[in-house]
């Protein structure tokens, strides 16, 4: 059984049984075929939304405390301030399709504050929002941090929250596998559904948490799901991938790793003896 557990298997890009448990539940743990790099100071500053966090953390340093809307949200005036550094830009908010007014009117500021509370460096307290002794530590440990921020992402916030896919694990399960995907074949240009056909080869139970629908069959609408999430929320977000589209309006959409991909990830091939 042992013997069984630790053989590669195809669907899994070579890895075995034993080592998909690591990368689904302990991504960047010491026994996963996944590492996460220390950076140089400068390379940290191209993670966009590492960037975006730190810049709200310093806000909040600076005021002490940090005083919400009543309804809990970020001042209109921070929002603003924030969305003008250009960390990360808004498709619908640059078209002029939409209006930036308030927080929940930019999903990454809104992100921003989500995942600070939830990575336990910043508290709300009274309709205000401060930084945790935690916080204040990570303010100046970019690879604390960043370890923080992503490990938060891949496990505490649900992936599901800003789409209409409905509430599944599609991309969000075996995040880590999506990793070793990027970094095995990242170095050309591929279509995102190149990426969404081996991760479904490898999940593929997941395809089944789709609704169905009369417009679009549930392979597409999974495919699309998965390179929403992978893509364009979270490899984007964190400055490790670049995607292309040959025209505003088509749907094809081509990835590739970036050069900080492989400074900030180590992906070591099926270990046998695991």
């Amino acid at each position: 059984m042992n013997e069984q557990n630790n053989r590669g298997i195809p669907d899994f890009e070579g890895y075995s049984p034993t080592e998909m448990q690591y990368i689904l539940y302990n991504t960047f743990g010491k026994n996963s075929p996944i590492q996460l790099l220390e950076l140089s100071e400068p390379d940290y500053n191209n993670i966009p939304i590492l960037k975006q966090i730190k810049y709200l953390l310093k806000i909040i340093d600076e005021k002490g405390e940090l005083r919400l809307t009543a309804k809990g949200f970020l001042p209109t005036k921070i929002v603003s301030n924030i969305y003008d550094q250009g960390f990360i830009k808004d498709e619908m908010i640059e078209s002029g399709i939409s209006k930036l007014y308030k927080e929940t009117d930019s999903m990454s500021i809104n992100l921003t504050r989500i995942l600070s509370e939830l990575s336990g460096i910043i508290k709300k307290r009274n309709k205000k929002l401060s930084l945790t002794k935690k916080g204040k530590k990570e303010l100046n440990d970019n690879r604390k941090l960043f370890e923080n921020i992503i490990t938060t992402f891949g496990t505490r916030f649900n992936w599901a929250y800003y789409d209409g896919y409905g509430n599944n694990q599609i991309g969000q399960l075996g995040f880590g596998f999506s990793l070793i995907l990027i970094s095995k074949y990242g170095s050309e240009k591929r279509e995102d559904s190149f990426y969404s056909k081996k991760y479904f080869s490898a999940f593929p139970l997941l395809i089944e948490q789709i609704e169905p629908s009369n417009f679009r069959p549930r392979e597409k609408q999974a495919s699309g799901c998965y390179s929403l999430r992978t893509f364009n929320r979270f490899l984007d977000y964190f400055g490790i991938i670049k995607i292309e589209s040959e025209s505003k309006w088509n749907s094809k959409k081509f990835i590739k790793k970036t050069e900080l991909y492989d400074k900030l990830i180590k992906v070591r091939p099926h270990n046998n003896g695991l």
